[in-house]
Parts: structure tokens; C-alpha cells; sequence
């Protein structure tokens, strides 16, 4: 199969973005802005581009709205974060048609619920020291509580009165930069898969991948002014509906994805070669992109859509091997994105220590020094850990060149996709393996 090129030509109309900035400027001020907090909001200075303002929006069509289909048993929320870039004056949606983003987050607690992880915690710490003192009367209180409480964070909907746990949230700060290029980004939710997932290994990702599929669709019927997404889309702060107009403002044959860890893997089985035919009509992925992603059920090829694995060696849940699995017969560019010291949890706001959230956690596994953590690529090494920030500027940097390139034909920052140059403004821990298409 032969790869399509980009001749590099964008026009104004059809791909504005491009003339938000390209090359090695906006790699730099992608690298180097601040990364906003876990809240999402942009920190102050952070737009490269001053007449550049990004917009927020959400909806929610249910909890229950989504059903994957057998053999999954479950059902999803359908519901999203929507970044956007605004129109002159920060009214509106900038003109133009604007290529399609989509993130699906991993596998996480589902529920908020302090209550619940505080007392989870407790019991943990109580059962170490009954097993301590074989006791098992103790034991099995501990564990019931535990269960009972681990029930409470992953339950779907969430109890009354509990927010659901926000993690479609932790990729403001990718959303808010792919924004400040052009590009629409919707995040969804992806609650209800993990509450019900347990046991279902051999399904979930198809589920997930039916999950994206779902919400392209929607967007295809609201670029022809059609569908449950007309009229639903609110300002989170207002609950008003509106703020832009996106029917015939989408460039749907210019679609990227982007997973972390599970959402990740649902990410390469919708992007897998034998999974082109499930795409709703007229949309077409032209780039896939995964944090971290879990290995699929049957590790199907990936290789006629551009394709990026970003991984860190402290990250206990992967060995970023979708490079190796697809390297002999990729039909279309391969990178892979090794960083040192990147464990799994940062590259979601919401998963990591900073925000406080409920389950928030360092998943590194500590070296014998500080600010060392163990290498999971086999060696033990002791590798300096990332934080948070340094982490997520490095994960925007190559983010945002990679859909540049891919979904709007800039190749000036091929050098820092292949390897040949290094992203400005952060440490020197990143390796590029790039697999030419065969």
C-alpha cells in the first residue's frame, strides 16, 4: 500500500491552522509553556500565538448512553471535554475547516469518592499488620472492607452524591495546545468500560475502540448539522449551549487518535489494519498516537496509518513494543518515543500526586536514591525520574509535531520525529527510533 504524501501545501481555507505557526518555533513554545494545572485551565502566557484563544465546551448524553455490543457486557458514558480554537476577538470557532482529534483515557478508578479511598487505605494498612500477626479473624475484616470500598471507586454511575472521577480531564493541557494549532480535540469518557471491564480482556478493547467510533460519528452528523450533538455542547461554566458553530467547520478526512495506557490500546485496535472497515462513513484516521498504551488482546497490526508510541522506562505497565511488533512491515511511518525517567501516571493530570485527586498516585517504582526510579525495560537501571511538568511539556512537544505532520503536512520538524534534532528547553532523556515506511 502506497503512503500518501503531503505536499506541504495548506490552504487557508480548508486547514487554517498552518498559519498559527510551524517548525522548530512551535516546538519550542510547546516544550516550553507552562503546562496548565489539573483543572484544565490554561496557566497565563502559555499561547504561542497571541491572537490564538482557545475555547471550552462539554456534553453528556447519559452514563448509560453507550452499549459496545456482545460480546462486551457493559455499558458507557457518552461524554466529552471539546477545546477549540476561537475566532477573531475569542468569539466563536476560528474560520476554516479544522481537522478532528480524539483521546480516550486508561483504565482508572471511576468515582471520586474521598470517602471510599481514604478508609481503602486504612484497611490496606490494617491487613498488612493482621497478616503481620496471623491473625485472620482481622484478615477477613479488612478485606471485606476493602472490597466494599474498592466497589464504591469503581462503581458506574457513581453513587448518589459522589462526582464521577474526571479523567477524561487529564489531557487539558495536549487539548489545550492541539487547540492552539487548529485542531479540534474532544476527550471522552470512558467510565462505564472501566467499572464493568474485569474478566472481559478478550472484548474490552473492542468495546473501546467502538467507544471512538461512536463519538467520530457524532461528530460526523454534527458537521452536516445533524445528530444528538446538535444544540448539546455547553460552556462548562455557564451551562449555556453554544460558542461555536462547528457544522461544516470539520475536516473529517483529517483525523487523528490518541489513547493512554487501556485508551491507548483501544486507539491501535480502532486504527488496526483490519478495522479500517468499522470507521464511520467519511471519516478517515490519518494519524494514531499512544501514551503508554496496554497491548491489545491479539496485538493486531498496525501499519497503514501513521503511527506514534510514547513510553517512559519507569512505566510498570508497558514496554512501548508496538514499535517492535510493527517494524517489518510498516507501510507507513513508525516513531517511537522512549522517555527516561517517564513513569505511566503523569501523562494524565488527573492520575498524578499534584492534582490531589482521589487515587492520584506515583507509579514509579523508587530507586535506591532520591529522584531515581527502576527501569522496567528489563536492565533495573536507575533511572533520574521525570515530574510531572517536565513529563507533560515532552509529551506536548512531539505530540503537536506529530499531528502537524501528519494531519496537516508539516514536515518541518521531520528532524525531531526521526531523532535527528532534540526538543529545545528540557532535559536530554528522550530516544527516537523512526521505521521508515516499507
Amino acid at each position: 500500500m502506497a503512503v500518501e504524501k503531503d505536499s506541504g501545501k495548506v490552504s487557508g481555507g480548508r486547514v487554517r491552522a498552518a498559519a498559527l505557526g510551524t517548525g522548530a518555533a512551535v516546538l519550542a513554545l510547546a516544550a516550553l509553556a507552562p503546562v496548565p494545572a489539573a483543572g484544565g485551565e490554561p496557566s497565563p502566557g502559555s499561547a504561542p500565538a497571541a491572537a490564538v484563544t482557545v475555547g471550552r465546551l462539554v456534553y453528556d448524553l447519559g452514563d448509560l448512553a453507550f452499549v459496545p455490543g456482545a460480546p462486551y457486557q457493559g455499558k458507557n458514558e457518552i461524554a466529552a471535554v471539546v477545546r477549540y480554537p476561537r475566532g477573531p476577538g475569542g468569539k466563536g470557532l476560528a474560520p476554516g475547516r479544522h481537522p478532528l482529534v480524539v483521546i480516550q483515557h486508561g483504565q482508572w478508578a471511576t468515582c471520586a469518592d474521598r470517602a471510599a479511598q481514604l478508609a481503602l487505605t486504612k484497611a490496606r494498612k490494617a491487613l498488612a499488620l493482621a497478616e503481620k500477626a496471623g491473625d485472620e479473624a482481622a484478615e477477613a475484616r479488612q478485606t471485606e472492607i476493602i472490597e466494599r470500598m474498592s466497589d464504591r471507586l469503581w462503581a458506574w454511575p457513581c453513587r448518589a452524591g459522589t462526582e464521577p472521577l474526571p479523567s477524561r480531564s487529564g489531557y487539558d493541557y495536549l487539548g489545550e495546545s492541539l487547540a492552539r494549532q487548529g485542531f479540534v480535540v474532544v476527550s471522552m469518557g470512558a467510565n462505564g468500560i472501566n467499572a464493568t471491564s474485569a474478566g472481559q480482556a478478550d472484548s474490552v478493547y473492542g468495546a473501546r475502540a467502538a467507544l471512538i467510533n461512536r463519538h467520530l460519528d457524532l461528530w460526523r452528523r454534527l458537521d452536516a448539522g445533524q445528530g444528538p450533538l446538535k444544540g448539546a455542547l455547553k460552556d462548562p461554566r455557564t451551562g449555556r449551549t453554544g460558542g461555536a458553530v462547528f457544522t461544516g467547520h470539520l475536516d473529517l478526512g483529517r483525523v487523528g487518535t490518541l489513547g493512554h495506557s487501556m485508551g491507548g490500546g483501544g486507539v491501535m485496535q480502532q486504527v488496526s489494519d483490519r478495522r479500517h472497515g468499522d470507521w464511520p462513513a467519511g471519516v478517515k484516521i490519518k494519524a494514531a498516537l499512544g501514551l503508554a498504551p496496554t497491548a491489545t488482546w491479539d496485538v493486531e497490526p498496525v501499519t497503514k496509518v501513521p503511527l506514534a508510541v510514547l513510553w517512559g522506562t519507569c512505566d510498570q505497565v508497558n514496554t512501548g513494543e508496538y514499535v517492535r511488533w510493527n517494524r517489518q512491515r510498516n507501510k507507513a511511518p513508525l516513531h517511537g518515543i522512549t522517555l527516561t525517567g517517564g513513569n505511566h501516571d503523569y501523562f494524565n493530570t488527573q492520575w498524578s500526586p499534584s492534582s490531589g485527586q482521589v487515587a492520584a498516585v506515583d507509579d514509579a517504582i523508587p530507586g535506591q536514591r532520591r529522584g531515581r526510579c527502576v527501569a522496567q525495560d528489563g536492565t533495573d537501571r536507575q533511572d533520574r525520574g521525570l515530574d510531572e511538568t517536565t513529563q507533560r511539556r515532552i509529551a506536548t512537544g512531539y505530540t503537536v509535531a506529530f499531528f502537524r505532520r501528519y494531519l496537516l503536512g508539516d514536515t518541518s520538524a521531520d528532524a525531531l520525529l526521526t531523532g535527528r534534532k532534540k526538543l529545545p528547553g528540557v532535559p536530554d532523556a528522550v530516544k527516537v527510533e523512526y521505521v521508515a515506511p516499507h
